[in-house]
């Protein structure tokens, strides 16, 4: 019998991971059924680019995935019973549960309110494909003059205002921070950023926390109030609540506690990966939310899964980050290198040239997701038939 992996969310993390999971391990032995509500891989690290009016490639995961033996599942996930090891979905043919053997969790993250007033009523959100759609639409009615804050001054943040500005330059456009304006970076990373909004002609509001949302402004902490025809909300990113609905281990956040393979410290039928797990990373800090985090948590958890099944060695390779890359527009970009455990160091990479390496970045996360070994020699092992036994889904309902 089949062992059936289900793997939840088509982002990067969760394409990949069943990109990979495919390519490691013979159809004979496995299903690999990859459950997303959407058609299309959708470009997160690109929302900003769609929200201004940018047309992105069409990546059906139909033809991603042509020949893989990854079985796509377009339906919406209703619910998980970890006990019972089910999956309920929803389309429009209805309701269903799908039964697994081992389940990757991979839903994500959206935009996150934070339950400040008047932000779910009036704001607009770019950490999903509609909300940058709904924005396209409010940008594309804007009259010259008319003023856009964006509220974060995060990486979200720098690269929403940075692209809203260079292609609406007719637009008043803001960013209100919490802190100072990349108070993260490196003094050389702070210098060209306040240069490159100069340039755009974005007012910064520093230290500036927003602490309602109007229709027509947005008051800060200090009883400012800032216009604002339109207000980006990019303050940060809530995970998917039906983890914390189940009885996995997770976090106050409701990220799914892993073990250094990914794999569920509650549950150890079920990994997490990308934005949905909590992650320790070098000097005992958790991964940030982010692509950079999503694809090797996404690598490690499906080569533990492949070891695990197959009888293989389980690598140790450590997950670090090398550098935080960010456009400024089409033009421009900023590339700040850090220590393994993301914190900044001197050098940074700035100008056209951050650009270019920007762009091939982000080209290089969407290949990725078509081609999930990364250039790796493919050899698709046998699972064996004790590890099959263990928990075949055949006869559960399904």
């Amino acid at each position: 019998m089949q062992h059936r992996i289900i793997v939840l969310g088509a982002g990067y993390a969760g394409a990949i991971a069943a990109g990979r999971l495919a390519k490691r391990l013979r159809r004979e032995d496995v299903a690999v059924i990859l459950v997303n509500d959407e058609p299309d891989f959708v470009e997160r690290v690109r929302n900003h680019q769609l929200a201004v009016g940018q047309d992105l490639k069409s990546r059906p995961f139909e033809e991603m995935f042509a020949g893989t033996g990854v079985d796509i599942r377009l339906a919406k996930v209703s619910g998980v019973d970890v006990d019972r090891k089910t999956v309920a979905v929803a389309d429009a043919n209805g309701t269903e549960e799908l039964a697994y053997d081992t389940l990757v969790y991979a839903l994500g993250s959206g935009w996150n309110p934070q339950g400040v007033p008047g932000t779910a009523e009036h704001a607009y959100e770019i950490a999903g494909r509609p909300g940058a759609l709904r924005l396209r639409e409010r940008l594309a009615r804007l009259d010259a003059g008319q003023t856009v804050v964006v509220v974060g001054g995060g990486l979200t943040g720098l690269e929403a205002a940075t692209e809203i500005a260079e292609t609406r330059p007719d637009l008043d456009v803001a960013l209100a921070a919490r802190g100072g304006l990349g108070d993260w970076l490196s003094p050389k990373g702070r210098e060209h950023l306040g240069k490159v909004f100069g340039k755009l002609g974005i007012t910064v509001h520093e230290h500036a926390a927003v602490t309602s949302v109007e229709a027509d402004h947005v008051v800060t902490a200090d009883g400012k109030a800032i216009p604002a025809a339109v207000t980006v909300w990019t303050t940060g990113f809530a995970v998917h609540p039906i983890a914390k609905a189940t009885t996995l281990e997770v976090t106050g956040t409701g990220q799914i506690v892993v073990d250094e393979t990914m794999r569920s410290v509650s549950h150890p039928d079920v990994y997490a990966i990308g934005d949905a797990a909590m992650v320790m990373g070098p000097g005992d800090k958790p991964l940030r939310m982010s692509c950079a985090s999503g694809t090797p948590t996404a690598w490690r958890a499906a080569d533990a899964i492949a070891a695990r099944l197959t009888g293989g060695k389980l690598r140790d390779a450590p997950i670090r980050y090398f550098n935080q890359c960010i456009s400024l527009g089409r033009k421009e970009g900023l590339i700040q290198y850090v220590t393994a455990d993301d914190r900044a160091v001197r050098p940074v990479l700035t100008g056209r040239l951050a650009a270019v390496y920007k762009e091939l970045i982000c080209k290089g996360a969407a290949w990725s997701v078509g081609n999930p070994t990364l250039g790796l020699p493919t050899r698709r092992r046998r699972v064996t038939r004790e590890r099959v036994a263990e928990g075949s889904a055949a006869k559960a309902p399904a």
